[in-house]
């Protein structure tokens, strides 16, 4: 290796560059779609509970003895009368704390308003929350750009604005900002942070409250929920339990793989684009290193005619290649760990500043250990097979014949 320094040297920056390329790809992709499946997956419930409005599945016609052997035919049928609080929801909501399945859940109240400043009426949605809860599951703290979760908590008639609207209505935190109820009644609420999710159509309408604020402007007590969020520990069990809850208690429950269909189809067609690409740079990475050191061995045919000669046998000379292999396999595949490793840290400083995203700072990386291991033993794989086999082909060579030919 060292009386060839410079063929043993582009071997190893071979692996270095192939080992070294994967690793940044694999972690800025994944870091991305990361990023992306964020913005929606951290803030949707495994489950949504809500009471559904929808029309009676008995008409009065269906209570008609006469009517039963007749076609019934009816025209603008209606909801049925119902409010759409969720009844009984602090007893299901106690019920549904001591479930070993539930990690954690929020009570929301939705309240239809109006932004009003001075002649403008912006329609809009007050999301009443229990904000301390809502920032440990849904990480909420995490799309607050000015303010936070604990001085929405501390003031009673605090506002988290949409950043849509705030810009719209040119506030700024500390002002105020009047609100109207759907029944007319006017409120005066203290901005004291802004909220953007990323998605304008909601930062445009949607701001929180704390959830007692949203049932005084809706006028109710203290038990009126509208919906009621959970986090479990496992997400593939919000499927069953969402339908276990519509059994026993006849509300509407859409567990997160219903409410994301979509979205989940674009995440697997990223992801499957992430690593059908890897898999390819890691192929043509071993292919490319089997060249060189095929190349390598088949040069020093003469050193191994020699070394057959003075009494090594041909499991002796593959033994020598074989190492020679996994050393610029290792050495390699150390320095494109740290090649990979340090343009990474590059990428991660690197400034990405977007008005949809204002809390990223930089560009996403995934900083998953599993990468590294996969390319350290990926390196260490093909540079054995990138040996063995011109090794075995080395092993069985006529050292007369090759010195004959000199």
């Amino acid at each position: 290796m060292l009386a060839r320094l410079k063929q043993s040297g582009i071997a190893a920056l071979g692996v270095t560059f192939g080992i070294g390329t994967f690793i940044i790809l694999v972690s800025f992709m994944t870091g991305l779609n990361n990023l992306l499946d964020g913005l929606i997956l951290n803030r949707t419930p495994h489950v949504h509970i809500y009471n559904e409005i929808q029309p009676s599945k008995k008409q009065p016609i269906d209570y008609l003895k006469q009517a039963e052997e007749a076609i019934d035919i009816i025209h603008s049928i209606k909801p049925k009368l119902s409010q759409e609080r969720i009844h009984n929801a602090l007893p299901l909501m106690s019920h549904l704390k001591e479930d070993l399945r539930v990690k954690g859940l929020t009570p929301l109240v939705r309240a239809q308003a109006f932004y009003s400043a001075g002649s403008l009426q912006i329609n809009g949605l007050l999301n009443g929350i229990d904000v301390l809860e809502e920032s440990r599951l849904f990480l909420l703290e995490d799309y607050l750009f000015q303010g936070n979760a604990k001085s929405l908590k501390r003031t009673s008639n605090g506002i988290l604005m949409g950043a849509g609207v705030a810009k719209k209505l040119s506030l700024k935190v500390g002002d105020n900002v009047q609100i109207i109820s759907g029944k007319g009644d006017l409120f005066q609420l203290k901005i004291v942070g802004f909220y953007q999710s990323g998605l304008a159509e909601v930062d445009n309408i949607q701001s929180y409250v704390n959830l007692t604020t949203a049932q005084q402007i809706l006028g109710e007590g203290v038990n009126y929920i509208t919906d009621i969020n959970v986090k479990l520990y496992d997400i593939e069990a919000s499927v069953p339990l969402a339908r276990e809850i519509e059994r026993k208690f006849k509300l509407r429950a859409v567990d997160i793989n219903e409410a994301n269909a979509q979205f989940e189809t674009g995440t697997s067609i990223r992801n499957i684009i992430t690593y059908a690409v890897s898999i390819t740079l890691l192929v043509v990475a071993g292919f490319g290193i089997y060249n060189i050191l095929n190349m390598l061995i088949y040069e020093k045919m003469n050193d191994i005619a020699i070394l057959k000669a003075t009494g090594f046998s041909g499991s002796d000379v593959k033994f020598i290649f074989i190492s020679q292999a996994l050393l610029i396999g290792l050495i390699g595949g150390l320095m494109g760990l740290l090649f990979g490793y340090s343009i990474s840290v590059l990428i991660d400083h690197t400034p990405f500043e977007t008005e949809a995203l204002p809390t990223v700072k930089t560009f996403p990386v995934n900083w998953n250990p599993v990468y590294y291991v996969i390319g350290i033993v990926f390196a260490l794989v093909s540079t054995f097979l990138a040996g063995y086999l011109p090794a075995r082909r080395a092993e069985h060579i006529d050292p007369v014949e090759i010195i004959r030919g000199q």
